[in-house]
């Protein structure tokens, strides 16, 4: 008796071992906003998950295929992230260019580039991130904002992701 219950209890163990395996991940992505005081330069780095990107083509190209591998596509992704992510300074927009585009297997990274005034870094910082938030409704979007050795932490449910959030001022400076 006991060892049938062994044996049924083995069998159960391997038949329900791939489910943690199977388990869906959640959607989110990872933003990255860093404000070089002395420079002004303002670089801004997204690690957005494959599995989370590539089904989402269907939805952001509809005319191309829902693929990594399609150009149409991939240019479709482009111009859809720069869409949902803005960052400003001061009430002031920061034109940010696309600088790479990594396409992995496990995430896509998007690397841009931008510029503020020097003076400008210690300034009320406004973010963005609604990217996917539209297409999956439980998206999470993390940013963190680095700024003269400062670094900041923002979270972006998919509800109220388009809402800007925003940081205030370093050490009461604005402009």
């Amino acid at each position: 008796m006991i060892r049938r219950a062994a044996v049924l209890i083995a069998a159960a163990s391997l038949a329900l071992a791939p489910l943690p395996a199977a388990a869906h991940r959640g959607h989110g992505a990872l933003s990255v906003v860093e404000i070089d005081a002395r420079s002004g330069a303002v670089t801004v780095s997204h690690r957005v998950p494959t599995h989370d990107a590539e089904p989402a083509l269907a939805l952001i190209a509809p005319d191309a295929q829902a693929s990594l591998d399609d150009p149409e596509a991939v240019e479709a992704l482009k111009r859809y992230v720069a869409k949902r992510f803005s960052v400003t300074v001061n009430d002031s927009p920061i034109a940010l260019t696309l600088k790479d585009m990594t396409l992995g297997a496990d995430e896509v990274r998007f690397e841009y580039a931008g510029k503020i005034a020097p003076g400008e870094a210690s300034g009320a910082v406004a973010v963005t991130a609604a990217m996917f938030a539209d297409i999956y409704g439980d998206e999470v979007n993390q940013v963190n904002v680095r700024r003269r050795g400062v670094t900041r932490t923002l979270v972006f449910n998919a509800p109220e992701a388009t809402t800007p959030q925003v940081l205030d001022p370093l050490d009461g400076a604005g402009r």
